[in-house]
């Protein structure tokens, strides 16, 4: 097998209601990440934003762990490759050369809810990818530790600027130098996680708030909301408040606009138009 390829088996992907479900499914390795399972995530999170009947995308991992970060044969090949000088050898995809810096860092970009369903352990790449979705829904099993602390690492892949605006810097620092274990209580407590439910029902709770969204809520306000929410959170408030002006001028002309007041006097559920990216 070349290192390209991923084995279909170890990215599993399939459409539960108007959720797009990516799942990680290397259970034996906590669901480590290798290259090529980036590159397949991608891939799937890129086919999801392009299907109109895809509301949301979901990211899940198979067996007791949510994600244990990037597989330790490939973190070691990255090291020694860095301390050669030689680079790392990510994946060099059209698609991941357009993306910032740093895993994951393209979530945020898509024009679709992108929610982290955390079965179990979230560690180190795998806490960045659980950091970067939109939304994080835990089961009381999910845990979390940034590790990277204790691998000798710095706040990689963009937690230094996310991770301080969900949980505030005081925690960010703890969390960040301290690598230890967070139970979900504790995620939830200060804010990291944004809601806990029965292990049993995580991904039918998934599935049914991402249902609610689509029977009510128009895509592509859906769409423009989360933009203005990740791009207004390293901007001043005044240059924001013209920027939702702006928007909300043209969000009045979208069909969509129309509609939510026709369905409002007409007594009835609005009939959005679907979302692609593009």
């Amino acid at each position: 097998m070349s290192d390209t390829a991923v084995p279909e088996a170890e990215i599993l992907h399939e459409t539960m209601g108007r959720v797009a479900l990516i799942r990680l499914n290397r259970p034996g390795a906590l669901n480590a990440l290798t290259y090529p399972m980036l590159a397949e995530i991608r891939r799937r999170v890129a086919e999801a934003e392009q299907d109109p009947e895809v509301t949301a995308i979901a990211i899940t991992g198979e067996g007791r762990g949510f994600c244990s970060g990037i597989d330790a044969q490939v973190l070691r090949a990255t090291t020694e490759a860095g301390q050669s000088g030689r680079g790392a050898g990510q994946d060099s995809s059209s698609d991941a050369r357009a993306d910032p810096p740093g895993i994951f860092s393209y979530l945020p970009l898509v024009g679709k809810p992108v929610i982290a369903a955390v079965n179990g352990v979230a560690a180190g790449a795998g806490f960045v990818l659980a950091m970067m979705s939109d939304l994080r829904f835990g089961s009381e099993a999910a845990s979390f530790t940034t590790i990277f602390s204790k691998r000798g690492l710095i706040a990689e892949h963009g937690t230094s600027w996310v991770l301080p605006r969900l949980v505030g810097p005081g925690r960010a620092l703890d969390l960040l130098w301290s690598s230890r274990r967070v139970t979900a209580d504790e995620a939830l407590r200060i804010g990291f996680l944004d809601r806990i439910v029965p292990h049993e029902e995580l991904l039918p709770a998934v599935v049914a708030y991402v249902d609610e969204l689509a029977s009510q809520i128009s895509p592509s306000a859906i769409a423009t909301m989360k933009s203005q929410v990740w791009r207004h959170l390293s901007e001043p408030m005044l240059p924001s408040l013209a920027d939702a002006d702006r928007l909300t001028q043209a969000q009045l002309k979208h069909p969509d606009a129309r509609e939510g007041a026709l369905a409002l006097i007409e007594r009835r559920p609005p009939k959005f138009q679907a979302y692609t990216a593009g």
